[in-house]
């Protein structure tokens, strides 16, 4: 049978020296509470606070790494357990989803997955059976009787993961019910809510009109014209912020943030009401949109996300089959250079304005991100991101990025996942991976070896709590960042 260890070093640096540097380093940080503050994990989740279901509806069928991979090498989706839009049948037996997964474990070698599922493995789950296809049954039992402990409820693992501080990313339309619960619960400061109104700004889009209506009666607000609708809006951010939001989350296909003429924005709006929106309009909406967003971030104190460069559901049959966000996202090359000038022109040193831009596209990192976040006091680069969310793409990000934006202009790191048990897997590999990076810039004698340590525990704490702290504190927070 084979065991499941972690190596203390694992993702530190190869060579004894720097490694034996990495290692103080990493020491400094690995027991900093977390801060998710770009997280998917469903509120209803923690306010619920029921057990999870089984090992497959915990670790593979929501997870889109995992399902993706599989699916790579024939591994039909149906067979993984998702369910289809049609409610057809699919796989309902979770032990023999999870003997799926652990026969193909092979295919994760080399990948962030697998670092992220071993960790869960042994040091969540406390168990030392590696998967494979003769401790499918084995591995499932004992995960199975770990779930029905009474401490690995949601609200339990807040504290056993360290969590100070978890966001959810909640639709425009979202009632706040959960979060309301959480908040009756003496969680409402723990795990908040943050504003994604996607849905809503991409006018045209399927169910459009269904959420429209959903606006107007949360809000009270008559969305029948473009000015009432952005009074909607306003009207849900505050109730987001009143929630204890402290950001906003956008996800388009570019970053183009171009304002319209009101004219214009009020044609295409009516047209989008009508039911004839044309494509070409609806995506000028969309841009237009975003700096209108920028404009109330500016009011309201949210802090904005963006994160463009991804064509959803690339495959239409499986999106068709299987529905939204199920058709494997695919990146294609972001340009932000030109694409936030007017917003930047505009608010970019707006003392109210905080803007943390998200990318899958690294050829722009030292092109453009890295560029901008330099001169422009609003920009802060949010953490390497889904697909570059390993270590070697944490390691390109800080080699592409310090040297002109500098520490100080990022987020530092921020998990984005729906898989909860993930969590302290992506902060542990990101606090690993830093420390190397500064390891060698000690070694190299551009730091000293104190500055390097205050910069990992910067990266892993202070800087994401200053890059989304609420608007009311944020003065403060500015120029303990330029100390």
């Amino acid at each position: 049978m084979a065991q499941l260890r972690l190596h203390p070093d694992r993702a530190l640096p190869a060579g004894d020296e720097l490694r034996t540097v990495a290692r103080r380093i990493y020491q400094a940080t690995q027991a900093l509470p977390l801060l998710c503050m770009h997280g998917h994990v469903d509120a209803a989740v923690f306010a619920d606070d029921d057990p999870f279901a089984d090992p497959a509806q915990l670790l593979v069928v929501p997870d889109h790494y995992v399902t993706r991979m599989l699916v790579s090498q024939g591994v039909p989706l149906e067979s993984l357990g998702v369910p289809r839009a049609d409610g057809g049948a699919v796989e309902s037996d979770p032990r023999q989803i999870w003997r799926r997964f652990c026969a193909h474990w092979h295919l994760f070698r080399g990948t962030p997955s697998r670092y992220w599922l071993e960790h869960e493995i042994v040091e969540v789950l406390k168990i030392d059976i590696a998967p494979g296809p003769d401790t499918a049954d084995l591995l499932y039992d004992l995960i199975e009787a770990r779930l029905a402990e009474p401490g690995f409820r949601p609200q339990a693992l807040l504290d056993t993961f360290n969590i100070e501080l978890i966001s959810t990313t909640d639709p425009a339309t979202s009632t706040l019910d959960d979060h309301a619960r959480l908040t009756a619960a003496g969680l409402g400061a723990r795990v908040i809510p943050t504003f994604r109104p996607d849905a809503l700004t991409h006018v045209g889009s399927t169910g459009w009109a269904r959420r429209l209506q959903q606006l107007q009666e949360l809000s009270g607000v008559d969305t029948g014209d473009y000015d009432g609708f952005l009074a909607a809006l306003r009207n849900r951010r505050e109730a987001f912020a009143q929630a204890g939001a402290r950001a906003t989350d956008h996800g388009h296909l570019t970053a183009a943030a171009e304002p319209l003429p009101l004219t214009d924005a009020r044609r295409i709006y009516a047209d989008a009401r009508d039911g004839g929106v044309r494509d070409d309009d609806a995506a000028a909406f969309a841009g237009h949109m975003l700096f209108e967003m920028a404009r109330m971030s500016c009011d309201d104190g949210l802090v904005m996300q963006i994160h463009p460069g991804v064509l959803r559901d690339h495959d239409t049959a499986i999106h068709t089959a299987f529905g939204a966000d199920k058709g494997f996202d695919i990146p294609v090359s972001a340009e932000f250079t030109r694409a936030l000038r007017p917003m930047l022109n505009a608010f970019g040193r707006d003392p109210n304005f905080r803007l943390i831009l998200f990318t899958v596209d690294e050829s722009v990192y030292s092109r453009e991100l890295a560029p901008i976040a330099g001169v422009y006091p609003s920009v802060r680069l949010g953490a390497p991101w889904w697909f570059l969310d390993s270590p070697d793409g944490m390691r390109r990000f800080r080699e592409l990025v310090t040297e002109t934006a500098g520490f100080y202009n990022t987020s530092g790191f921020v998990d984005d996942t729906r898989a909860f048990l993930s969590i302290p897997a992506r902060h542990d590999l990101a606090r690993r991976i830093d420390a190397g990076y500064l390891a060698r810039l000690v070694l190299e004698h551009r730091l000293s070896e104190d500055e390097a340590v205050e910069t990992a525990i910067d990266l892993a704490y202070r800087l994401p709590q200053q890059a989304y702290a609420p608007a009311a504190g944020r003065a403060g927070t500015h120029a303990a960042a330029g100390e």
